[in-house]
């Protein structure tokens, strides 16, 4: 079913308030039952990959931040981008990686897609190779 631009960009900002919050289950909410997920990288890092069950979005994210510092993580968006059910969100991501304190920065693409007021789809764009070298820093 066809979703309106309007519920796509709420359902979108309520994502990013959530993400913002380091919510996992209020994120997870805002999925639906079966969902299309995938974010690449390296298998070197636990988090990446593909996710087809709303359960696997909580997880996600406590798995992926806990190998980050703790309060030292800093999003910006930067524009959202909806057309009807379709949301692109452009965004910066700087991260410390807890294990050696070294610190990057990333641009992000996340691309929402939203039916029936959930997210059916979250397919994330980012510099992979900074991120692995990151995580490989001595």
């Amino acid at each position: 079913m066809a979703t309106d631009a309007q519920t796509s960009r709420t359902v979108a900002k309520k994502f990013v308030e959530r993400l913002g919050k380091h919510d996992p289950d209020g994120i997870q909410e805002l999925f639906a039952e079966e969902i299309d997920w995938h974010v690449p990288g390296s298998d070197a890092l636990p988090w990446t990959g593909r996710r087809t069950r709303r359960e696997e979005v909580a997880p996600y994210f406590t798995t992926m931040w806990s190998h980050f510092a703790h309060g030292r993580s800093k999003a910006v968006l930067e524009r959202v981008i909806v057309d009807d059910g379709d949301v692109a969100l452009l965004a910066a991501f700087t991260h410390t990686v807890a294990a050696n304190g070294k610190e990057f920065t990333t641009p992000v693409t996340m691309h929402l897609a939203v039916e029936d007021g959930r997210i059916v789809r979250m397919h994330q764009y980012e510099d992979t190779l900074t991120v692995a070298e990151a995580f490989n820093a001595g």
